[in-house]
């Protein structure tokens, strides 16, 4: 709710634009002027991804976040992931375009419900996934993403008790892959959780030959007959590799731009979800981001993340943990 009021009190940021014939070129004008960089995740649409400095998944954003030397930086994804930026740049000015943009899965793990889910395991070391709010990962030993979720997991030792939170279709699939027997935060992703296993199945009787491809966020029923799992940043890498020519693509649907500029010879097909009749399953909070509304966040610099000081000392050492195991295992 917070974040709702913050942005109607604000509303001049989504005001019109006057006299910009090319809203592409002003921001990447505006952008120069002022020393900031534009990171973009692989949900965004295609416009926001052609005119970002970077475009990565949350572990790539994090990397990038961590070294830039820009002034500012502008996220054009959803909240969590601009509080990571702050968290590991807390003198930069990190603009979110749009407060709203959050993100159901960090919204299914309020702190203080996840605080005492953790007391109740005390000997347990407690791993969370990326897609949390700062106070999650304040309460966390490690962080990780899609990407580096089962090399971290694997650091473990074999007999350590691990808590994951709070994806359980992502703790799902590690335990089944690592053989571990991690306990569970039943948290989720609504894209990822919406995805139909009859219209997948119907979408490959009508393709044979496409391979479908899944992120790990999605229902075990459906990896079970996916013939790739992977993070956003694994898919792309897998289909441009592959010798298929389509594919069956089970996430957000905006990664599928960067895999036809990657593999423009290439069939790419989003997969339904179960509640529509919509071909493509996108993330409403990730296209809440605009051109306009990043234009008008760098203008005013505003809406800007803030990260309270004693969180973010706690939450940065979770997140430095997970990129320097990630550096260390070349991920």
């Amino acid at each position: 709710m917070e974040r709702k009021e913050n942005w109607i009190k604000k509303g001049f940021v989504d005001e019109p634009i006057a006299n910009i014939d090319n809203l592409e070129d002003a921001f990447l004008k505006l952008k120069k002027e002022k020393n900031a960089v534009l990171m973009a995740h692989f949900y965004q649409e295609a416009r926001i991804q052609n005119i970002a400095d970077f475009v990565g998944d949350s572990l790539a954003l994090a990397q990038f976040a961590a070294k830039t030397d820009a002034e500012i930086i502008i996220v054009a994804g959803v909240h969590f992931m601009g509080e990571s930026a702050k968290i590991l740049a807390p003198h930069k000015t990190v603009l979110v375009p749009d407060l709203n943009a959050g993100c159901s899965l960090a919204d299914s793990c309020p702190p203080d419900e996840f605080s005492k889910f953790i007391a109740r395991y005390p000997d347990h070391k407690v791993i969370t996934y990326v897609n949390t709010s700062a106070e999650i990962k304040a309460l966390s030993d490690i962080v990780v993403t899609s990407t580096n979720a089962k090399a971290i997991v694997d650091s473990f030792a074999p007999d350590e008790k691990l808590i994951f939170g709070p994806d359980r279709n992502l703790g799902n699939y590690i335990n089944s892959i690592t053989g571990r027997e991690m306990v569970l935060w039943d948290g989720a992703c609504h894209v990822h959780e919406k995805f139909s296993l009859e219209k997948m199945l119907e979408l490959k009787a009508e393709n044979p030959d496409a391979e479908i491809l899944a992120h790990p966020e999605c229902k075990k029923q459906l990896l079970m007959v996916a013939d790739y799992i992977g993070s956003t940043s694994a898919l792309l890498k897998y289909s441009a590799l592959s010798s298929s020519n389509t594919f069956i693509v089970a996430t957000e649907s905006g990664i599928i731009h960067q895999m036809k500029l990657k593999s423009p010879q290439k069939i790419f097909i989003p997969a339904p979800p179960n509640d529509s009749t919509c071909a493509c399953n996108d993330c409403e909070f990730m296209r809440l981001n605009t051109l306009q509304k990043i234009y008008n966040a760098l203008k005013y610099e505003w809406p800007s993340i803030q990260v309270k000081e004693d969180t973010r000392l706690k939450a940065v050492k979770p997140i430095e943990r997970m990129l320097e195991l990630s550096a260390k295992l070349g991920l």
